[in-house]
């Protein structure tokens, strides 16, 4: 398929299929505690077959054009992955997310991938925005929205329950034309 090289320290975004079950569930099993403290991601894979139930799930998303898995492999190591949750092509409109294990994280991996993906959906796909939503609590994955440019809409207060807390859940977006007039900026 394909490899993406994100930099000079050895990290690829890669699909990520069905077929990596195992390299996932030792992945999740490595950063679950993690990965899990904002978001249940992966929270259901316990063994090999629901790790890759959770895959093919996103592979049959891929194939109806509504989401997809991208792992990031830091030289051949599966660390993390961006990921379309919700990719709606006649309406213009997507949701981009991210989960990394704790080894892979403070590098801008999230960020360059994420940036990747941005450009795929704004000039391959003609969508017209791109979310990004978070847990207010979760600093990090708000700074990548912020580093990515996106604007702050709007916060659901006590959206969902987590963990037996309710959580609030920031909204942010970036439009095509601010993605564009931002890149065509850095690349002066």
């Amino acid at each position: 398929m394909y490899a993406i090289s994100l930099g000079d320290d050895g990290v690829e975004l890669r699909p990520l299929e069905p077929w990596h079950d195992e390299e996932f569930l030792a992945h999740l099993d490595r950063g679950r505690d993690f990965v899990q403290q904002f978001i249940p991601f992966g929270a259901k894979a316990t063994d090999v077959a629901s790790a890759r139930e959770i895959l093919q799930a996103y592979a049959d998303k891929r194939a109806a054009d509504t989401g997809s898995l991208h792992g990031l492999w830091q030289d051949g190591k599966l660390v993390g992955g961006v990921l379309f949750r919700i990719f709606d092509a006649d309406s213009g409109s997507c949701e981009i997310g991210c989960w990394l294990e704790p080894a892979a994280t403070g590098r801008g991996l999230v960020t360059r991938a994420a940036r990747v993906l941005i450009d795929w959906a704004f000039d391959g796909r003609g969508m017209h925005r791109v979310e990004w939503h978070a847990a207010s609590g979760n600093e990090p994955s708000l700074n990548v929205a912020r580093r990515l440019g996106m604007t702050r809409e709007g916060v659901m207060r006590s959206s969902h329950p987590y963990r037996g807390v309710r959580q609030d859940t920031e909204i942010w977006a970036v439009l095509v034309d601010e993605w564009r007039a931002a890149r065509a900026n850095t690349e002066r």
